[in-house]
């Protein structure tokens, strides 16, 4: 299994706008989480093992953190077409397998997935109230294989201090995971 890591964006870019379909059949868009005190972006695929091997602890944060003012959204930018199990059908059951109740949202096109300059399932976006990127990285120390409890570690430290109205701490470990599927001929340049 290869692992790919993010590619760690600049503290302070803006959460690039979204309009996707989720797979409860509606759009979800940016915006319409305005009210938040803050966003978290995750990439995420079906078939990944890093992603399976948090699936759980990623329906927990949303869990403990819905109640607090973060919004959480997953995106799915894999080909579909080359990795049929990551399709919106499987997506949606996946979601009701897994317990996921935030939305789940599918990239066709793969803009989205280049705009926020996404290389890995799982990659972590934490944006604050105005939208600002406050964190990128990963979600603890656990991989599949390594023994390392998957708690959130990371990302919940993150989160608690977005929700302070402070900033996480500069030294942020990158998400490794499988890169994204891209469509042949659309790689973007930064992966």
């Amino acid at each position: 299994m290869a692992a790919t890591p993010s590619t760690m964006i600049a503290l302070g870019t803006e959460a690039p706008d979204f309009s996707l379909p989720n797979v409860d059949g509606t759009t979800v868009s940016r915006d319409d989480f305005k009210e938040a005190k803050a966003l978290l972006v995750i990439f995420v695929c079906n078939h990944c093992p890093f992603v399976v091997h948090v699936k759980d602890e990623i329906g927990r944060v949303a869990r403990d953190y819905a109640g607090r003012g973060v919004a959480l959204v997953a995106i799915n930018a894999n080909d579909v077409d080359e990795y049929p199990q990551d399709s919106p059908d499987n997506m949606r059951m996946k979601a009701e397998e897994w317990g996921w109740t935030f939305p789940y949202l599918y990239d066709e096109s793969q803009d989205v997935a280049k705009a926020y300059r996404a290389a890995c399932t799982p990659d972590f976006f934490l944006f604050d109230a105005e939208r600002r990127l406050a964190y990128r990285g990963q979600l603890d120390d656990s991989r599949p294989g390594n023994a390392q409890p998957v708690n959130g570690a990371d990302l919940r430290r993150a989160l608690d201090a977005v929700l302070a109205g402070e900033k996480p701490g500069e030294e942020q470990k990158a998400s490794v995971g499988c890169n994204i599927k891209w469509k042949p001929g659309s790689t973007p340049e930064y992966a």
